[in-house]
Parts: structure tokens; sequence; C-alpha cells
């Protein structure tokens, strides 16, 4: 009989939006650099809105309020060892003055030039489900000796 749990670790990342902008971070963490949202870890117990609030104050110092869920990614370490789970949130709504953190500078860009800034790994997909209302997932796979993705 297979077990039905396993270890996961949860996330979350979140697009800040207006009419024609979104916000987004130059992450320095050499593990994933690049152009992306705002996100990162679920602490135990925390709810995953609560989650992402906290999380988009800490690394833009901006409140925001009605965040949607509007997708997930997720991923099995390829020996098996984990699920990875990114909850995709997204929102217009936000109070505050605009401050980047250790994380990485935020800024403001037109959402129709994304494509032409130095993305983080996969990212370009991921930002297709935030953008997307008939896409859910990202999910990636490691099979014969490479990663494989694809949007649902």
């Amino acid at each position: 009989m297979m077990a039905r749990e396993e270890v996961c670790i949860l996330t979350n990342m979140c697009m800040v939006y207006d009419e024609s902008r979104i916000l987004v971070q130059d992450r320095l963490n050499p593990n994933w650099p690049g152009i992306t949202f705002p996100g990162g870890h679920v602490e135990p117990k925390e709810s995953f809105v609560a989650s992402v609030i906290r999380e988009v104050k800490e690394e833009t110092g901006l409140d925001i309020t009605n965040v949607r869920l509007c997708g997930i990614k997720q991923f099995t370490h390829r020996e098996g060892k984990y699920r990875y789970i990114v909850f995709f949130y997204k929102t217009h709504q936000y109070a505050g003055s605009l401050k980047s953190s250790d994380e990485g500078k935020v800024f403001w860009i037109d959402k129709a030039d994304l494509k032409n800034y130095p993305l983080a790994e996969g990212f370009e997909e991921m930002f297709e489900v935030f953008d997307n209302d008939h896409l859910t997932e990202n999910y990636h796979w490691f099979e014969d000796n490479e990663w494989k993705s694809e949007n649902k």
C-alpha cells in the first residue's frame, strides 16, 4: 500500500498589478536569480493567505489585500525526497510605499515588456499561469535524466 503522506515544502508567489504594470523582483539568490514575483515560504501553522501577505510586505513594503489564488506550481525532488508547491496569488489592491529588501530590488514594469528582462529559470512558463485564467498549474517532473514541464 502506498503512503498517502509525503514531505512537502510550501511556498507562495504574488503578482501585484495595476492597469498595465506588474510588480517584479530581481532576485539576488544565486540558486534562482532573475526577475520573478515576490513570495516565499509558508511558516508552520500559518495560513497560505497570511503567508503571501506577509512575504509581499517583507519583500516590497506594500500591504496587499483581496488576494486571489490563481494557480500552483509543483514538482517532486528528482529523487522523490519531497514535493515543492508554490501557491500563486494575484491582487490589484495594495497600499504603502515600495521598498526593496535583501531578497532583491522590486520595481514596476509594463506587463508587455516582461520578456525583455532576464527572467528567473522557468518564470516565463509560470507567468502564463498567472496571466491566463484558463490555466491553473505549472507542473514539472524529472524523466529520462531531464526536467520536463507543462502548464495545465
